[in-house]
């Protein structure tokens, strides 16, 4: 056993500073037969419990200690002129020491922090019991004064520490071979001896190994965006000496000073952090209207008469589980955590905040149901208690809590005021370089070319939501040309690639920032620093809560403290703001938890391909399974959304099968029909996991739960041993070996990915109301959507397209009917006017205040009436191009543009005439009329500019589209839509009708141009790359504003929608080579179809066009009925303007016959 402990290492903790992981520090001190190692980031703790969890299993005693940074006078002082702090590590010695180093590193940034957390001198006296201090490294004080030859300002310093921490204060000697470090190690040890100090040897160690210096040094580049190349083996430390040395190179390195070595030791033997802890919960006080004397009967007392409430007749049953649960609950001393919970929600209700009806396995609880915590019943639904609270494992219960997320920041301030500011604090996350990152992070560092390294991460699959590792990427077909590279680079751009992924390999995976838990929170009985410490993040997620835990989530459940995650949920929001608008427009309370769960209408929407905007149900493949399924019940919306996810998904098909009786409905054994039967024989739900496991092995639930955890993780030993006891079980019930692991291989099959049907019964149910809101008042649920979606322009489209549909029409912005938010009002949606660039609520609110009293009459009208002081060019221009003034001026939106400054004018002329009058009624004046301005007589905008305006202001088109000249071309050519998810899309070759929105010329690194273009279909935009070749051979075909026929290829794995085009073709060329006649569809119930028909042949038969096809769909929606009819001959042209009559006349249901084709397919 060795005799020197490292003192003071860095681990990826010292953000973007060190790259040795905890583990790595932790196996290091294992390699080299150290029995303690410390860890001292920079002015944290971040990675502290993680290490001494991980050193603790390891046998490995661990030292926990910050490399402080100290402010030369006081923390508070932040002036720019001084010399902003020094360095010293400080160590804790006992459970008490960790505590002091707990509130220093919290104030460090509380009161501190001026560009780095910092603390002085008087909070180094206030808690500097139970802590051992080293005088730290090159950026320490007494270091600096030693190379500035400042020996007496090193000797004061030196004086004042060890008046602070006595014999538990060393002094520090390094040896890194960079320049002053012999200076510094020749005066360290005669100051020692001056004043009886002790010293001690120390490698600050920011990587493991020497031949890690240069990733590090790429690491310390990251920060700088890679802005310059850099030579990156030019080390920023100076030297590659800042490893993890084994103990006889620190021995040898300084063989003169053994002494340093030996009290690295006894620093070891000083310190003994134990970091058990017990559970803290708050403090919640039970009200004086009680006679409750404990928690437990507080709790028992709310829950019984939350069963009164909730149930008409409480069974046996129901007193037999919900006795169970409080009994759990009560053992394992949680009664405190659910009153803490009930508490909030119950004051989040009283505030009008919108409470979701629960969220993960709490559903499954009849005392969350009773307290309302959770709104499902878990008896209804067959919810297990064990998947939630497990008796056999004893870990803190986890309630997730959904609320409107426009009110959530009201719930948590409920939280601050009534436990206190100073004992809530928020829940910090780390970002990591993970595999696509550290590509393009060491890729910028590198100066490798973005498109090389986007060659790279484009084919790093995403399996299961998780980035394949970079190692196992570099086995893949698609990235097999990189070992060629890394073994054999044959040019400089190849050298290059070979030190991108090699020091990649090294990068992956460390940290790289901290964040902010999007939810979490926590609870302390008293200042949250009594127990953990705290940050101040950058960006807080909430203005509530100033400070964050420097611990994770994990940790700081592990730490015994209560993590609560308060959810903003915009359905929640939605669903408020459409029961809002309802009870407006038609005096209706609607109670969603009233409403039936079996109307017929309410399941059509998920039936019809009408879920668009119902929560989880939305995406297009979802709809597509729906619309097969054709759900009757929430037993099934919940199977579908369990099912619908990676892995699971497969078994959709045969799910539907079942259903409908195409594919038998079979059990291994009749014990797994009790569980099975509501899913059709097939394992979706872990609960399900859970009951074969108990009807088949014997288990009790907490023992299945451990099973189903187990068989998650792949933890083969405690499933080896499961499966053991699971056959034993199987045979007291009769059920023989072969045939007991034929059903557990099954289980295991499933369970790995079986869903929570707590959470999907909750989330299902709450699906079910966004239905029952759209089926019945659907102008109103779609406005509050339209509303919640401002901001993105790709669901607005959906929206509003979804909106027609229904029948209801959007209105453009109206300056007399719109509000400042999205609108519905008899049957019909008018825009929001917020969703005008560039016109504030202050503004608007003005205008509303002025409307009130009467509409306006014209836009002279608007700007005599609206206060002069909000009106200015931009806002007007704003409102004109979004049409907000055609209801007043006939749509005379160039005339009205061309009057703004006129109008601006009046407005103030307008507004001194008022002052003027004022004066007049003292001075006797008579008040004189401000004649009134007309509207510029200009040519109007034709259609094409009036979009691009309408677009520029309203982030989109909502008059018309300028692609629906060519929606003809649209719906024969595009075969998909450009909202689709591109990580869902396979590698392919398309042909797309787009509108080029924007159009970028490059010139590549040999001085050759390509082209970026942005393109647009109806829903969403994508980008396309035409490359150097494609470029040079029809990039004079390509310009903004125009519609274009383009070819190309989709790339698997991309982040984003990409097109690389390899052809263009202007729409009439495009026609030419490829239309060969019209595709009409004609529903069988239109009575005018047979005019319809006359017309075709009446007025655009022309015997000088050449003969074409033209093949009628006849369609019935209503029995299905579909049949096809063609004409052998019919001369026609073939023209945008025929198009676009034809469509005018069969209701927009005409399309292209392709040459080569028989008129039963699109072009392909």
């Amino acid at each position: 056993m060795s005799k020197f402990i490292h003192l003071q290492n860095h681990t990826d903790f010292s953000l973007l500073d060190a790259i040795t992981t905890t583990n790595e520090l932790v196996k290091s001190a294992l390699d080299y037969e150290q029995p303690g190692v410390a860890i001292t980031d920079n002015g944290v703790l971040y990675g502290a419990f993680n290490f001494q969890e991980l050193a603790t299993k390891s046998g490995i005693k661990p030292l926990i200690g910050v490399d402080a940074y100290i402010a030369p006078d006081s923390r508070f002082d932040k002036s720019a002129n001084k010399q902003r702090y020094n360095r010293i590590v400080l160590l804790a010695k006992h459970r008490d020491g960790y505590k002091n180093l707990v509130k220093l590193c919290s104030r460090a940034f509380v009161e501190g922090f001026y560009y780095k957390p910092r603390i002085d001198l008087e909070l180094l006296k206030e808690y500097s019991e139970g802590l051992i201090c080293l005088s730290g490294s090159r950026g320490s004080e007494i270091a600096r004064s030693i190379v500035n030859s400042n020996l007496q300002d090193a000797e004061t310093v030196t004086k004042t520490y060890h008046e602070i921490f006595g014999d538990d204060f060393y002094l520090q000697i390094q040896n890194h071979g960079i320049q002053f470090d012999d200076k510094v190690c020749e005066v360290v040890p005669q100051i020692a001896t001056k004043f009886g100090i002790k010293t001690v040897a120390t490698n600050d160690t920011h990587y493991r190994y020497k031949e890690h210096a240069v990733a590090h040094n790429i690491h310390l580049y990251i920060k700088d965006g890679g802005k310059t190349e850099v030579d990156v083996t030019n080390l920023r430390f100076g030297s590659p000496e800042f490893y993890i040395k084994s103990p006889e190179e620190m021995k040898e390195l300084f063989k003169d000073i053994p002494e340093a070595i030996d009290n690295t030791y006894e620093v070891f033997e000083k310190c003994d952090v134990d970091f058990k802890s017990k559970i803290y919960m708050p403090k919640f006080p039970i009200p004086n209207t009680s006679e409750a004397k404990t928690l437990a009967d507080y709790l028992s007392e709310l829950v019984y008469k939350g069963l009164d409430d909730r149930y008409e007749n409480v069974t046996e049953e129901i007193k037999d589980r919900t006795a169970f649960e409080l009994k759990v609950i009560n053992d394992m001393e949680f009664p405190g955590y659910f009153l803490v919970v009930w508490d909030f929600i119950r004051a989040a209700k009283e505030m009008g905040i919108r409470v979701g009806p629960g969220r993960g396995s709490a559903a499954g609880s009849i005392v969350a149901f009773a307290l309302g915590i959770t709104n499902v019943d878990p008896l209804k639904y067959d919810l297990l208690f064990e998947r939630f609270l497990n008796p056999d494992r004893n870990s803190m219960p986890d309630i997730d809590i959904d609320f409107a997320d426009d009110k959530r920041e009201k719930v948590i301030e409920y939280v601050k005021d009534r436990y206190g500011e100073e004992a809530v604090a928020m829940i910090i996350t780390f970002g990591t370089l993970s595999t696509r990152a550290v590509l393009s992070d060491v890729g910028r560092v590198l100066q490798v070319p973005f498109s090389d390294v986007k060659n790279i991460t484009s084919k790093i699959p995403v399996v299961r939501g998780e980035v394949t590792k970079l190692k196992p990427s570099l086995e893949l077909s698609e990235l097999s040309y990189l070992k060629e590279i890394i073994k054999n680079p044959k040019n400089k751009d190849d050298k290059k690639i070979k030190d991108l992924i090699e020091y990649c390999l090294i990068l992956e995976d460390r940290k790289r920032n901290d964040s902010i838990h999007a939810a979490g929170v926590i609870i302390a009985p008293s200042d949250v620093t009594d127990y953990i410490p705290v940050n101040v993040p950058k960006k807080a997620q909430t203005s509530s809560i100033k400070t964050a835990t420097q611990f994770t989530m994990k940790e700081v459940e592990s730490a015994g403290l209560l993590k609560m995650d308060f959810l903003g949920l915009r359905t929640l929001s939605i669903i408020e703001n459409t029961l809002s608008s309802i009870k407006r427009n038609y005096n209706v309370d609607i109670d969603l938890d009233d409403i039936p769960l079996d109307d017929e209408k309410t399941y059509e929407i998920f039936s019809n391909y009408k879920a668009n905007a119902i929560f989880q149900f939305e995406s297009q493949g979802m709809q597509e399974w729906l619309r097969k399924l054709k759900p009757k019940s929430i037993e099934e919306l919940t199977a579908m959304n369990a099912l619908y996810r990676p892995g699971p998904m497969d078994n959709i098909g045969e799910f539907i099968d079942r259903k409908y009786g195409r594919k038998k409905i079979t059990y291994l054994h009749p014990l797994l029909e009790k569980s099975l039967s509501n899913t059709y024989g097939i394992i979706v739900y872990q609960e399900q996991v859970m009951r074969i496991t108990q009807d088949v092995g014997g288990f009790t639930l907490a023992q299945a739960d451990i099973a189903r955890k187990a068989m998650g993780k792949k933890d083969r030993a405690t499933m080896d041993s499961l499966m053991s006891r699971f056959a034993e079980g199987a045979e007291r019930n009769n059920i023989n070996k072969n045939l007991a692991t034929e059903i557990w291989e099954l289980i295991l099959k499933f369970a790995e990915y079986g869903f929570n049907k707590s959470h999907s019964v909750a989330y299902s149910l709450l699906a079910y109301q966004t239905a029952f809101l759209k089926a019945y008042y659907p102008a109103e649920f779609l406005a509050a959507n339209m509303t919640a979606e401002l901001n993105d322009q790709n669901k607005l489209v959906k929206l509003i397209d979804d909106a027609n549909s229904f029948g209801i029409t959007v209105h453009p912005p109206n300056i007399n009917k719109s509000s400042i938010l999205f609108d519905a009002k008899d049957n019909e949606i008018y825009f929001g006017l917020a969703g005008i660039k560039g016109v504030g609520v202050n503004v608007l609110e003005k205008i509303i205040e002025a409307r009130e009293i009467e509409e306006f009459e014209s836009f002279a009208d608007f700007c005599e009436r609206v206060d002069d002081k909000v009106i200015n060019k931009k806002t007007l221009e704003s409102l004109v191009c979004a049409g907000a003034f055609d209801c007043v001026e006939d749509g005379k939106r160039a005339s009205l543009f061309e009057s703004i400054d006129m109008a601006i004018d009046f407005s103030k002329s307008f507004s001194n005439k008022e002052t003027e009058n004022i004066d007049s009624l003292f001075l006797g004046v008579a008040e004189e009329e401000v004649e009134k301005f007309r509207l510029a007589d200009v040519e109007e905008w034709d259609q094409k500019t009036k979009l691009i305006k309408e677009k520029e202001v309203l982030n989109f088109y909502i008059s018309g589209h300028p692609l629906r000249e060519y929606d003809v071309l649209v719906k024969s050519f595009n075969k998909m839509t450009f909202d689709q998810n591109p990580s869902e899309l396979k590698s392919q070759d398309i042909t797309v009708c787009a509108y080029i929105t924007n159009m970028v010329v490059k010139l590549s690194k040999r001085g050759d141009p390509f082209a970026i273009l942005t393109i647009e279909d109806y829903y969403s935009k994508a980008e396309c790359i035409v490359w150097v070749k494609e470029y040079k051979e029809f990039g004079e075909k390509l310009s903004k504003d125009k519609a274009m026929l383009i070819e190309g290829t989709v790339k698997e794995g991309e982040e984003s929608l990409k097109i690389y085009v390899s052809g263009v073709m202007d729409v009439d060329e495009a026609i030419e080579k490829y239309g060969d006649g019209y595709k009409i569809w004609i529903d069988l119930h239109d009575t005018e179809a047979q005019a319809k028909l006359d017309v075709l042949k009446n007025d655009y038969f022309d015997p000088k066009s050449a003969p074409k096809q033209i093949y009628f769909n006849i369609f019935d929606n209503v029995s299905g009925y579909k049949n096809c009819f063609k004409t052998e001959t019919f001369n026609i042209p073939l023209n945008l303007d025929v198009m676009g009559n034809l469509q005018g006349l069969f209701d927009s249901r005409v399309s292209l016959i392709m040459k080569g084709t028989n008129g039963t397919k699109r072009y392909s």
